[in-house]
């Protein structure tokens, strides 16, 4: 199969969708598909594309977020047999439709959260949805959600049933394992060995707000005995660095900025719990608690949609009520206080991945779901343009 996916970041850009279309088209690529990555040019770092995979890096001719105009896309997109989008992808997506309408070729979507965004942005998004989003959802062939439960209140609540499945996101269960050794990065932080650690993962730039970093500063705050790492980078470092100072919490807050993808295993299997303290829908599912669940780690995260599918109440960890700092507190240190408790919910926490959550498993259902939509009446390319 000749497989395009087109997403709006992409590594070295740190976010959970670039991540999961660089999984993924790794392991396609590795089943010897064609597969090709259409995103934008970015700055900064070197990128490590996966290997075997045709990643192409176009040109930007506008940007407000992360919603990139791309140049050249609906050219880049000829040749494919399949297209797969990345949702959401503002100016992107457009091309995408209007593309694949006029070549005949089918595409799919992974939908990976609602854009939520403040009054008054928020009207532009609910009149882009009514007058183009629906569309774009509608003429999908198949629109996977991570989690059904994600489905039903969010934007994908009018798209027919029948064309909306669930494919999760997934994780290395070879590299991230439990038993690594973590010793250099206790050492990096200068960390005493009886140091309880809390671990947050995510970026700290505008579009990320909805990480809820804010709420966990509090809830550190109210956990003397914890020290909070926090891993990730992004212009809005500098106002968590002083809310921490305004907590008094400023000297058991270390900010580990950029991690390397060697060294992130480590800082999970070093932390006595992952924490994702999301406040709003803009968090669909959570990467990072299947990341650490596959390290053998308990985890906190705010009992949200999708979400709370993850992460299974009082089995692999605790959920809490989104942007309530003391029971956020609470179940850190009820987890901190509980170490056969943590242990447990650790070990059933890499069992659910082994089953549910491993990239080849997640391979294996858009690979079928890939073959399905081709075998189907009138969805062949009709051009035969290779890439």
């Amino acid at each position: 199969m000749r497989i395009a996916h087109v997403t709006a970041t992409f590594p070295p850009y740190l976010g959970g969708t670039g991540t999961v279309v660089y999984h993924h088209a790794e392991e396609l690529a590795g089943r010897g598909h064609h597969v090709c990555v259409l995103t934008a040019a970015a700055s900064g770092l070197p990128p490590a594309d996966p290997p075997g995979v045709d990643v192409q890096r176009l040109a930007v001719r506008l940007r407000s977020g992360n919603a990139p105009l791309l140049a050249g896309l609906a050219g880049a997109l000829r040749g494919a047999e399949l297209v797969h989008l990345h949702y959401p992808f503002y100016f992107g997506a457009e091309t995408v439709w209007w593309h694949c309408r006029r070549a005949g070729v089918p595409y799919v979507i992974t939908y990976h959260q609602d854009v939520l965004l403040r009054f008054p942005l928020s009207l532009i998004v609910d009149v882009h949805h009514q007058l183009l989003g629906r569309r774009i959802l509608d003429d999908a062939a198949v629109v996977a959600a991570t989690t059904l439960d994600y489905v039903a209140g969010s934007r994908l609540a009018g798209v027919p049933r029948q064309r909306i499945t669930a494919i999760p996101n997934g994780v290395d269960a070879r590299i991230y394992r439990p038993g690594l050794d973590a010793s250099a990065i206790r050492a990096r932080h200068l960390l005493a060995p009886d140091q309880q650690t809390v671990l947050f993962v995510g970026g700290l730039d505008a579009p990320h707000y909805f990480k809820g970093l804010a709420v966990l500063l509090e809830a550190i705050a109210r956990v003397p005995e914890a020290l909070l790492l926090v891993v990730g980078e992004g212009a809005l470092r500098g106002t968590y660095e002083q809310l921490a100072h305004d907590l008094g919490a400023a000297d058991r807050v270390q900010f580990a900025g950029r991690v390397s993808p060697e060294d992130l295993p480590l800082y999970y299997t070093l932390a006595d719990v992952t924490v994702l303290p999301s406040v709003t829908r803009g968090e669909a599912f959570g990467l990072v608690l299947v990341e650490a669940m596959a390290c053998g780690r308990p985890v906190v995260a705010s009992s949200l949609a999708g979400v709370r599918t993850v992460v299974r109440d009082g089995q692999n960890g605790f959920l809490v009520e989104p942007g309530d700092a003391d029971d956020l507190a609470a179940k850190i240190r009820t987890l901190l206080s509980e170490p056969n408790l943590a242990s447990r919910f650790g070990a059933t926490g890499r069992q659910i991945v082994e089953q549910c959550y491993t990239w080849q498993r997640v391979a294996d259902q858009w690979e079928q779901t890939y073959e399905q939509v081709l075998d189907q009446p009138g969805s062949r390319i009709r051009e035969a343009v290779a890439w």
